[in-house]
């Protein structure tokens, strides 16, 4: 996924009422961003950090910058961070379309943010495929890192998304297919598990979704202020 434009780079001042950031531009201009993630960020709002923006030209829109990606650094070197959990849906779909994610190809219909289950929306639908069963495909932008190389989901406490592997489970009871892809959107994840710590219920209903069919997919990214792709299997820590 290519960006329309190269993210401008800056300084973070402060992330505040959770979906608003200040940050300082290159250039010397202080600017108030979007922030589009909901979770706690654990480790990624440190003041002075780089950071990394897209700018809008939507004459409609408050604030024309969103906050994209932090630099962030374990002690293995800076990585770039992706952020925006509003990216993982259109990566994870385009890297079906170039066949990057073997276990879910072979499909000729893709569609996005299908109603299903308890009012909610399922983040992409694939059917017609060699398998005739519809494949219910849940997505998770995962950006939390403690330790250098393994990657962490959730962040925070999350009646959300436990609520969406117990829905998966469901589908699998009636019938169908249902995978949920953690998508890492850092380069230096090596491998994947679940922050028990912060979340002890996710955890319980992850292992409970597993355990009813539901197939767990980690995958990672390669980020740059250009773009971001979809590029390898993670190992999912849980699993093995």
């Amino acid at each position: 996924m290519k960006f329309t434009s190269p993210l401008i780079p800056g300084k973070l001042i402060q992330r505040y009422k959770r979906f608003l950031a200040d940050v300082l531009t290159a250039g010397g201009v202080t600017v108030t961003a979007t922030c589009p993630n909901t979770g706690s960020m654990l480790g990624l709002t440190t003041p002075g950090s780089t950071v990394w923006l897209s700018e809008s030209d939507s004459p409609t829109r408050k604030y024309r910058h969103t906050w994209e990606m932090i630099e962030d650094d374990l002690g293995d070197g800076p990585h770039l961070v992706g952020i925006n959990t509003g990216k993982p849906n259109a990566l994870v779909a385009e890297a079906i379309g170039l066949n990057a994610i073997p276990e879910l190809q072979g499909y000729a219909s893709l569609r996005r943010e299908v109603k299903y289950g308890e009012n909610s929306r399922i983040d992409i639908l694939l059917a017609e495929g060699r398998d005739p069963r519809p494949c219910y495909v849940e997505i998770k932008n995962v950006h939390l890192m403690r330790q250098a190389g393994l990657a962490e989901f959730p962040d925070c406490k999350t009646e959300r998304g436990a609520k969406h592997l117990r829905e998966l489970s469901t589908m699998v009871a009636e019938g169908n297919r249902a995978v949920m892809v953690f998508l890492v959107q850092r380069g230096n994840a090596k491998t994947f598990s679940l922050a028990r710590d912060l979340d002890p219920a996710y955890a319980a209903a992850f292992q409970t979704a597993a355990a009813a069919g539901v197939e767990m997919l980690c995958y990672g990214c390669s980020l740059s202020p250009t773009e971001i792709a979809v590029d390898r299997r993670i190992e999912i820590a849980d699993l093995s």
